[in-house]
Order: C-alpha cells, then sequence, then structure tokens
C-alpha cells in the first residue's frame, strides 16, 4: 500500500510549523518512506507570542486560539499545496498541534491546533489529537514519535530529538522505551534572547562562556531529574521553573556555557540509565532544530563516547522533518486501526489507537 500524507508539527521551540510532504509505503508490515516535499513556515511574533502564552488565556479566548490557529495552519497546507503542484494528491493530513498544556498526573494534554477547522479549509481529511487517549489510559502521551523511529529507522539503536525539549528513545529486544530527558531549545533560546537574537548561531557564544557550577549543581538536582521513566515534561518547565534559575544570575554567555553543559550531561545520564549493560558501540541519531547547534552537538557526543555511544547527526531533510514524517506514520496508522502509541514508551495501560478523524472531503 502507498499512502501520500501530509504530517505538521508545531514543536515547543516555536520557531515555526513543519510540513513533510510524504509518501509511506507498506509492505508485509514493513514500512519505508519518501520525503517528497517539505518546508518549515516561520510563525509572525503576534502568533509566536499568542502560543506562548496560551496557558494563561481564559477558557473561552484559549477555544478561540485553537479554532483560529487550526484556520492558520489549514491555510499554510493549502499554501503548501500551491506552492508544490500537490492538488488532488494528499489523501491526508496529519496534525500534532501545538501542546499548550501537558499534565498528565491528571490526566489531561491539550494541544492548540482545531482539526476540525484543518479539514473545514482544506477540504482535506484530518487526524488529529494524537496524544489524548494514552493519556486518558494512564500513560504520558510523550514522546509519541518512537513507533515512528522504530518503524522508520531500524537501522539506529536510539534517537536523540532536540527540541524545545529533549527526548531520548531506544531500541530495545524487550520493547521500544522512551522519555523526555530536560527542557533544551526553549531554555537556550530564552537566554539568546537576552542579548537580542533568536538563537545561539551553532552555539558560538555558549563556547565563549565558562560552566556556572552552583549552578550546574543546582540544576542537577531538581526533583524530575531523579524520577524514573516513563516521565514527559511540558514547556512550564523549562520556562517557569529552569530559566528563573539562570535569569541574571550570571553573564549571558556562561549561562548559555552552563546550560550547554548541563543539557549534554543529563543526556549522558539518561542513556547510562537504559543502556543494555553488555551491549556493543551504539547508534544514535540526533534530529531536531538542536542538531545545528554545533557546540551543544559536540558537548553531546563527547559525554557519550566516555560510555560507548556513536552519536550520528544525519542528513539535514531528516534532522529538520523527522518529526513530521513520523505524524505522517502516526495518522496513517490511525486510519488503518493500528496501534500507533507504544505502552512501553508512555507507560499507559496498553497500546493504543490514538487520534480524531475529521473528514473534509465531501462525500
Amino acid at each position: 500500500m502507498v499512502y501520500r500524507v501530509i504530517g505538521l508539527m508545531s514543536g515547543s521551540s516555536l520557531d515555526g510549523l513543519d510540513i513533510a510532504f510524504v509518501e509511506l509505503h507498506e509492505n508485509s508490515g514493513k514500512w519505508s518512506y519518501e520525503l517528497r516535499h517539505s518546508a518549515c513556515y516561520a510563525y509572525k511574533d503576534e502568533l509566536r507570542q499568542a502560543l506562548s502564552s496560551a496557558s494563561r488565556l481564559s477558557a473561552y479566548d484559549y477555544q478561540l486560539l485553537h479554532t483560529s490557529f487550526g484556520r492558520h495552519t489549514g491555510e499554510l497546507v493549502n499554501q503548501f499545496i500551491r506552492e508544490n503542484q500537490l492538488d488532488f494528491q494528499v489523501q491526508l493530513i496529519v496534525s500534532h498541534g501545538h501542546t499548550a498544556f501537558h499534565f498528565p498526573s491528571r490526566q489531561m494534554t491539550a494541544q492548540l491546533g482545531d482539526g476540525a477547522a484543518i479539514a473545514a479549509v482544506t477540504g482535506i481529511n484530518v487526524v488529529s489529537d494524537l496524544r489524548s487517549l494514552d493519556v486518558a489510559l494512564g500513560g504520558h502521551g510523550a514522546p509519541i514519535v518512537p513507533i515512528g523511529e522504530k518503524m522508520l529507522f531500524p537501522t539506529y539503536d536510539a534517537f536523540l530529538n532536540i527540541g524545545g525539549i529533549a527526548n531520548l528513545s531506544w531500541n530495545l529486544p524487550a520493547g521500544h522505551i522512551g522519555f523526555d530527558v530536560a527542557p533544551a531549545n526553549r531554555v537556550l533560546n530564552l537566554l539568546a534572547n537576552e542579548l537580542d537574537l533568536a538563537y545561539d548561531a551553532d552555539g558560538a557564544i555558549a563556547a565563549s562562556g565558562q560552566p556556572v557550577e552552583s549552578l550546574m549543581h543546582a540544576l542537577d538536582q531538581l526533583e524530575y531529574y531523579q524520577l524514573p521513566f516513563p516521565k514527559s515534561l511540558g514547556n512550564q518547565f523549562g520556562t517557569d521553573t529552569i530559566y528563573p534559575m539562570l535569569q541574571g544570575s550570571a553573564p549571558t554567555k556562561d549561562l548559555l556555557r552552563t546550560y550547554t553543559e548541563h543539557l549534554a550531561a543529563q543526556i549522558r545520564l539518561a542513556v547510562e540509565q537504559v543502556r543494555p549493560a553488555a551491549s556493543e558501540t551504539v547508534r544514535l541519531m540526533i534530529t531536531g532544530g538542536g542538531a545545528h547547534n554545533k557546540f551543544l552537538v559536540n558537548r553531546i557526543s563527547h559525554e557519550l563516547e566516555s560510555i560507548g555511544v556513536e552519536a550520528q547527526v544525519p542528513d539535514q531533510k531528516i534532522v529538520d522533518f523527522k518529526e513530521a514524517i513520523i505524524m505522517a506514520l502516526i495518522g496513517v496508522l490511525r486510519w488503518r486501526e493500528e496501534y500507533n502509541v507504544l505502552a512501553s514508551v508512555t507507560g499507559s495501560s496498553r497500546n493504543s489507537i490514538g487520534g480524531a478523524v475529521w473528514i473534509g472531503q465531501e462525500a
């Protein structure tokens, strides 16, 4: 079977909407893909601010944003279709949405971007709200991408995605596991914003700084890092807990260096926690916006080399659009009514078939 699907991802780093048009091929239970077209549409400052502050809105204003962001998403998809001459080729749109609330301990998660609005604007069938069933079943609903990593990238042993939050997943004989490690670009970008920069290009400013050992120690003692997996983070941990610990406590270049070193060390500890004791050298794929941060990748690679893990940054298209590609697969699995969220990763009571379906196509 061949499925021609658009996958959509809006990450916690708030850089924009990632769109991937993917051909997914299924043959006797084995999946492969071809990324045909891709783009990232940057958010305007007004929308970026609205999304970042959504958790503080009234219920009424939140629902208005949910609907308007869904319609905006649909309009961006239509633009993408026009620009790439994909009329009548897209069978399904799969939207992750933008996470505004994530409290799995209260069995609640919410992503902005109304799937019904996307379906209405595009006239194409849509799958959205991918995490809610897993959370209702007692899981964390995150990380959600490991099932796609397992199916589409079987030659790698482990996967590190560095977006607004860094998460790790591992292909083990007993099953696939994964969890959020720590806030990443969300905190690094907030620090770069202090210098009127959107981000620290290549990690050059961090490389010029010195780590603040007392801050490193305080960060390492945070309760989240002591919790066993499965576990997951909402954006608020980075913005409301970690960033205030850093803000104004040292020169910004030193804070960028401190947090880079902290993140690399936490990633090594997370890998040590799950790596099979007797395993040989393993291959770990690094993707996400943080994979463009050369200094951060070098520090992570150095930490992992010491425990026999080889970190690899793949082709740039995979780095930038792996999550959107996997969203496309997750949506197709939902359409086929096959498991698309793994309980071994999220800690829920069972594997599940997550996602709401909206029929945008006229009967």
